[in-house]
């Protein structure tokens, strides 16, 4: 197989209400079966997508629905067509001062109507795709990639399929209409003037049907596993970390919750301790031992200090427990190993304090982490009312203090919405 990529030479400045397909036909010879490649700022020029704006950061704002990721003044942002690309695709290349230049606003109808005004004019049968430069995660350099095509499929799916070795393809789908822009670009590139390009020789790409376009190309939310710049990501977790007292008999992936204590034991401590201990309750027998304890303790400080009467005591234990629903318990504890020893009580406690704050970090981190592992928790602070039965029943060192205990499972049913805290309602500034 023979494939050219050929340059479109001698298109003039294109302007607002241009007739770019006509342009286009009397700038090139085509044939049938050609895939026009077709920059998409001759196309934003003709659709009349040139925005007068002082302000670029502005116009970024306008065209993005979703920040990604930022650095500085550099973002990554997902805009209205669900591309995610740096500055919304917003450009103040190419065009006059004062100005910058928007994406087409449907870039695969944008290449429906040229493919179907320039088969009209030439009498071909082609394939169109709108092409714009993208950066890469993972790489350095810009490559041309498809927003919009019409002719052809944007991927080639493999699947099912066998290798030359006749090994089955699982998982190989082509991005086809990312690999012709690319391809493209090699006679189009950045500065030459030539913002279309002709790939001739995959005449059997192209299809009578303008087909799906180029949303196939677009990565849905749920299987995007990189959808968050680092720091988005972060806040995002925290912001999603909710209380759940409601989860789903899903067994816990203890390989999960060991990389949430690796990320627990990353809190900040004092005098360079570690003053953190987890127990995992893995073992059902040992969960339901373990809250059977803390229970008859529990019902035994209602009666004797408390002064409740059993029906009274059978009443208030009788509720709903989000640590026995779930499939699984961690058990933090509080070690005071490395700690300073302080004859003045004031100090003392102070030394105390300070390893609790850390043990509340440790915490923190843990269940941040459980919500990027796609786990819920509660943080229930029941065993610091009964830690001597809790040490009894987990067999735990008498200087382990239990913090709480954090039940873990996949959340039964999405969280409540609720309103974002106003910062400035607890900030004092001095």
């Amino acid at each position: 197989m023979t494939l050219h990529i050929l340059p479109v030479e001698g298109l003039p400045e294109i302007d607002a209400g241009d007739d770019l397909a006509a342009l286009l036909a009397k700038a090139g010879s085509y044939e049938d079966g050609d895939i026009l490649l077709v920059t998409s700022k001759i196309v934003s020029k003709a659709e009349g997508r040139l925005l007068h704006a002082a302000d670029r950061e502005a116009a970024i704002d306008a065209e993005t629905v979703r920040v990604v990721a930022r650095r500085g003044p550099a973002r990554i942002v997902e805009n209205r067509n669900g591309f995610v690309m740096a500055a919304a695709g917003v450009d103040a290349s190419n065009t006059a001062p004062g100005t910058v230049l928007l994406l087409p606003e449907d870039p695969d109808a944008s290449a429906r109507a040229l493919r179907a005004r320039l088969q009209r004019l030439t009498g071909r049968r082609l394939a169109v795709v709108v092409t714009d430069t993208f950066g890469r995660p993972w790489r350095n350099g810009l490559t041309d990639v498809a927003i919009g095509a019409a002719g052809l499929p944007a991927l080639a799916d493999h699947r099912g399929r066998t290798d030359s070795h006749g090994n089955g393809l699982a998982l190989t789908v082509t991005a086809t209409a990312d690999e012709l822009a690319a391809a493209a670009d090699l006679v189009k590139g950045k500065t030459t003037g030539v913002p279309v390009a002709v790939v001739r020789g995959l005449g059997h790409l192209v299809t009578t049907e303008d087909g799906e376009g180029t949303r196939p190309l677009v990565r849905p939310a749920a299987d995007d596993m990189f959808r968050l710049g680092t720091s988005e990501a972060l806040r995002q977790a925290v912001t999603l970390r909710r209380t759940v007292r409601s989860f789903t008999a899903e067994p816990v992936d203890p390989g999960a919750v060991r990389r949430a204590v690796a990320a627990a034991v990353t809190a900040p401590a004092p005098h360079h301790t570690t003053p953190w201990r987890f127990v995992l309750l893995e073992s059902a027998d040992t969960r339901i031992r373990l809250l059977d304890a803390m229970l008859a303790a529990w019902q035994r400080d209602l009666r004797e200090l408390d002064g409740w009467d059993e029906q009274r005591i059978a009443r208030r234990t009788a509720r709903g427990n989000v640590l026995r629903d779930a499939p699984y318990l961690v058990v933090p504890c509080l070690v005071m190993d490395g700690s300073h020893q302080y004859p003045d009580p004031r100090r003392a406690t102070a030394e105390r304090e300070m390893f609790t704050v850390a043990a509340g970090a440790a915490v923190q981190n843990l269940l941040v982490a459980l919500t990027g592992e796609g786990y819920g928790s509660a943080w229930v602070s029941s065993t610091m009312f009964c830690r001597d039965t809790v040490r009894a029943a987990l067999d735990l060192p008498e200087t382990w203090d239990p913090m709480g205990a954090i039940a873990v499972g996949r959340p039964a049913e999405p969280p409540r919405e609720r309103p974002e805290r106003d910062a400035d309602a607890f900030i004092e500034v001095r």
